[in-house]
């Protein structure tokens, strides 16, 4: 009977481990957050560890144990890639070669042999599985879901040779449905512009996806820029479905992602070094392939739809973490309902193949969500809070109840302190959901530039989440669908909008960043826009904070990004969390009921 499965991503980015007992998820947790380097590809030794401890297994009481993704396929890719276009692509197929041949090819070993280092009484006749990458996602996204049957869509940049997939969830089965293959993938063409716009590949794609809104959608710049996205790059068909025009591009056989000289010569711009100021016609390109990713999605939503007939969508792959997207999606009403895995990129990736192979085995219950709110990581004990605060020079206060400790630090709140905030365990996937968060009131006088310059040292144009009450969400934001996961964008409503100055679309990026746009404006984008969050459960570790917010304020709305700096993972220890307090202008952190102050 196979009742206890383990889950592993890596070797790739964004290594991870999951842990799946009876169905229920009983942990799971990116590498990154262990060894402290981001989006790390290393072997999960750590993650491993933490999950076994958490389900209070030892390595051989696993029944199974899976990997996302199924390496001869990705390599039959890699070898017929540069079959294809030799002899271009001789350099980049040299230097990839090292890493397959020692470790990812003959993967079964690999991981044995991992193991083994990591687990001396591991016992190497443990069956080993393998998912497809693609199956990996869909089951990340359905499977937790809280629908009974459902459309799935995945896309992310490449698995083994899909893009994009549509699939059926039905129960405790997902049936593949329609495909597209790489190269012509919507991720790689949205990581191209990152590239070129002179952001990181596979980590500042949600740059560009803050940098677009300060575009100007109504500018001859930048419908000429979507004008030849769409004739020379990239031909759109009527289901979504793409084709990508090779001839600018070089991500099949090269060490970079496209022909800069090309590229430059199209856009007529130079492609955009790291520390180059940002400029107007940069903000109109990054809204360009912006909108027409917005486009190729809705497209394939559609096609969805129309093959499954569901009323319900799962969503899943890097390219489910463009939360404008799923905005637009949510709000088309395609789908009656859209869940949206919250890990949900390769970190995912581990999850989902642990419960693809546990229901393989056996019935899926239908029931409710599974996530438990994504808080599946490691937590502090008190021992360790009490060991740590008996350690510290800094004035500390410990409150008797939770009540106590909320009018305290909305005091802080209302005088402008910024707040680090620890409370049980760690979130599961890329975004800061109230177990390691920073947070902050959105009416204070420049929270905003405070934030990015002072406390995350990074670009200042870089927007902030809203986590507020479902009432706030109904009241500001016309939103009645769940979204605990900060996966979607929504606009404030109208009548809560400061009206923009008549030359708003000739004003520098920096003049449109500071003008007003709201009483929140912290959290209202440059197009009066939210990634939100939505808290409507009463044992939610921002709850009655929030609650109390709410009750002195009038709003309960914070602030609430994530516990890091800019580059770093988000903390996982209390020793982490302090560091990173001590060496920003984060005024207070708070432990559980106890608070350390500088």
């Amino acid at each position: 009977m196979v009742r206890r499965i383990l889950g592993i991503s890596a070797f790739f980015h964004d290594s991870s481990a999951a842990i799946v007992v009876d169905g229920e998820i009983i942990a799971a947790v990116q590498e990154e957050r262990f060894i402290r380097v981001k989006n790390t590809a290393v072997f999960p030794a750590n993650s491993i560890k933490y999950c076994l401890d958490e389900a209070k297994l030892n390595i051989n009481d696993v029944d199974g144990i899976i990997f996302f993704d199924k390496p001869f396929l990705k390599f039959e890719r890699i070898l017929e890639t540069h079959y294809k276009n030799a002899p271009n692509g001789w350099l980049s197929f040299i230097k990839s070669m090292p890493s397959w041949s020692d470790k990812k090819l003959f993967l079964r070993r690999t991981l044995k042999k991992e193991l083994k280092a990591s687990f001396s009484d591991f016992d190497k006749k443990t069956m080993i599985h393998f998912s497809s990458h693609h199956y990996s996602h869909a089951a990340s996204a359905f499977f937790p879901s809280p629908f009974e049957e459902s459309a799935v869509l995945v896309c992310d940049a490449v698995g083994e040779w899909a893009t994009t997939s549509i699939l059926m969830g039905k129960k405790g089965k997902i049936k593949p449905l329609q495909e597209m293959h790489f190269p012509d993938s919507v991720g790689l063409l949205y990581s191209s512009f990152t590239y070129f716009l002179g952001f990181k590949v596979m980590e500042g794609e949600y740059k560009l996806m803050g940098l677009s809104p300060y575009g100007d959608k109504h500018s001859a710049q930048t419908q000429n820029y979507i004008q030849k996205t769409l004739d020379h790059l990239v031909c759109v068909n009527s289901d979504g479905s793409i084709s990508i025009n090779q001839d600018y591009f070089t991500y099949e056989v090269g060490l970079r992602m496209i022909s800069d000289q090309k590229w430059e010569r199209l856009f007529n711009i130079k492609k955009r070094t790291k520390d180059e100021p940002i400029r107007q016609e940069h903000c109109n390109l990054a809204l360009a392939i912006q909108l027409v990713t917005e486009d190729i999605l809705l497209r394939m939503a559609k096609t969805a739809k129309e093959i499954t007939e569901s009323e319900n969508l799962c969503l899943a792959g890097g390219v489910a973490l463009n939360c404008v997207v799923n905005g637009k999606l949510q709000e088309k009403n395609i789908f009656k309902n859209i869940w949206v895995q919250p890990a949900a990129g390769d970190a995912g990736g581990a999850l989902g193949a642990a419960l693809g192979l546990y229901y393989s085995k056996n019935e899926r219950t239908y029931h409710d969500e599974k996530m438990k709110k994504a808080f599946l990581g490691p937590n502090n004990t008190k021992e360790e809070t009490l060991d740590f605060i008996a350690s510290t020079d800094e004035k500390t206060i410990s409150f008797e109840s939770e009540e106590e400790r909320n009018v305290f630090i909305v005091n802080q709140l209302k005088e402008g302190k910024i707040i680090g905030w620890v409370q049980g365990r760690l979130e599961f996937g890329p975004r800061a959901l109230g177990g390691r968060s920073i947070l902050a009131l959105p009416s204070i006088a420049n929270m905003q530039n405070q934030l990015n310059l002072a406390v995350k040292f990074r670009e200042d144009f870089r927007p902030f989440a809203p986590v507020m009450l479902k009432k706030e969400a109904s009241k500001y934001f016309d939103c009645d669908h769940s979204a605990r996961y900060m996966q979607f964008v929504h606009k404030l409503k109208p009548e809560f909008r400061i009206q923009r100055p008549e030359n708003y679309s000739k004003l520098s990026l920096k003049e449109k960043l500071r003008s007003p746009r709201s009483k929140f404006q912290a959290i209202t984008h440059v197009n009066y826009s939210s990634r939100i969050q939505i808290v409507d459960e009463e044992d939610h570790p921002l709850y009655s904070l929030l609650s109390k917010v709410r009750e002195v304020t009038g709003d309960g709305i914070l602030v609430n990004t994530s516990f890091n700096r800019s580059g770093e993972p988000i903390v996982n220890t209390i020793k982490e969390a302090y560091d990173c307090f001590i060496n920003t202008k984060i005024s207070t952190l708070v432990l559980g009921n106890h608070v350390i102050l500088k």
